[in-house]
């Protein structure tokens, strides 16, 4: 214990000595020192409402995300991983360890394969234009013209809108008797109905104009967020060197909102190797005639998920080959993105 004095009017006050064999006091400092290495939080010097918080409260708060993300996430791709080395059943059961059995099936099935191409095919097809033609169309909506906000809202009507109701209104005109060929015919463009719906190319060629056409609001809104920050001064200047409309667009638009172009490729590339409502909407329940139209995804549901004959072990292991995919893709995407920054 320290005895404080009075002193007189105008001086400090001045601690005693302390009294013999009392312990020496401890420094602001050290105490603080001290303080901070036994309490993985904030310090006392930390300012507000830093002081109180514990060091176990940010966890608590990411909590319901790790395990959102462990149990429909880790878990289903670790199970799907150890599945694919069984003979399991879409309805249970015993399941026995086959090994590489199903991976070595896959590689000689000619229907795996089929089902490959259609999703590669309904890729390459699809990524390039939905990332230009949103492109196209953002440019298009971004000047602030009178009555402008009517088209933005009615190009993304169609993201609102249901992939099955767009699917049946896409049945409906594409049909033999549908509004596209009753049109074409009173037009005497075509003779006899043209075959979407029956012939396998045009279901697939149709299912990808429907997702081309349900995709362009969505990524519209990606491009319109970039161009707003492609700074004006650059089209003012090489308006006044005598550069035209396509030249800006292609010298000055589209470096400004290349980032956004990458994202827009990776996005619809995983969609497209994901495509299955489409096809399923326009190519009835068999993926097209003879099943000529099956996806990847297609391809699973219908050997892993068919309640009497489905394997769900081999199910699995079309969906690795799935996941290593689109994992590539994911891959030479970002190794693009990284090229093109440096």
């Amino acid at each position: 214990m320290t005895a404080v004095r009075t002193m007189p009017d105008g001086e400090a006050p001045a601690t005693a000595p302390a009294a013999p064999g009392a312990p020496a006091p401890r420094s602001p400092g050290r105490m603080r020192r001290a303080l901070k290495a036994v309490t993985p939080g904030p310090t006392p010097d930390a300012g507000g409402a830093a002081i109180y918080r514990r060091w176990w409260l940010p966890w608590l708060w990411m909590l319901p995300a790790v395990f959102g993300a462990a149990a429909f996430g880790v878990f289903p791709f670790l199970n799907t991983l150890l599945l694919s080395f069984t003979d399991a059943k879409p309805l249970g059961g015993a399941a026995g360890f086959v090994g590489l059995d199903n991976y070595t099936r896959m590689l000689g099935d000619s229907d795996f394969w089929l089902a490959t191409r259609n999703s590669v095919l309904y890729a390459l097809i699809v990524v390039p234009l939905m990332v230009v033609l949103p492109l196209l169309l953002a440019v298009l909506v971004e000047k602030n013209l009178p009555g402008i906000g009517f088209f933005r809202s009615a190009f993304y009507t169609p993201v609102l809108a249901s992939s099955v109701v767009v699917g049946l209104s896409w049945q409906w005109l594409l049909a033999d008797q549908g509004l596209v060929n009753t049109w074409l015919e009173k037009a005497h463009v075509i003779r006899g109905a043209i075959p979407f719906l029956s012939d396998s190319w045009l279901i697939l060629l149709s299912a990808m104009g429907l997702t081309l056409w349900k995709g362009l609001g969505w990524y519209m809104i990606f491009y319109l967020a970039a161009l707003g920050n492609v700074p004006k001064e650059l089209h003012e200047a090489a308006s006044v060197d005598g550069a035209g409309a396509a030249r800006r667009f292609w010298h000055i638009t589209v470096p400004g909102v290349r980032t956004s172009m990458m994202l827009v490729g990776t996005l619809t590339g995983i969609g497209s190797l994901r495509v299955f409502t489409e096809i399923y909407m326009l190519g009835g329940s068999t993926g097209g005639p003879g099943g000529a139209d099956r996806t990847l995804p297609f391809y699973i549901r219908d050997v892993g998920l068919d309640p009497l004959s489905g394997n769900a072990g081999y199910g699995a292991a079309v969906s690795v080959a799935l996941f290593v995919l689109t994992l590539g893709l994911t891959l030479l995407a970002q190794r693009l993105t990284k090229e093109d920054e440096s």
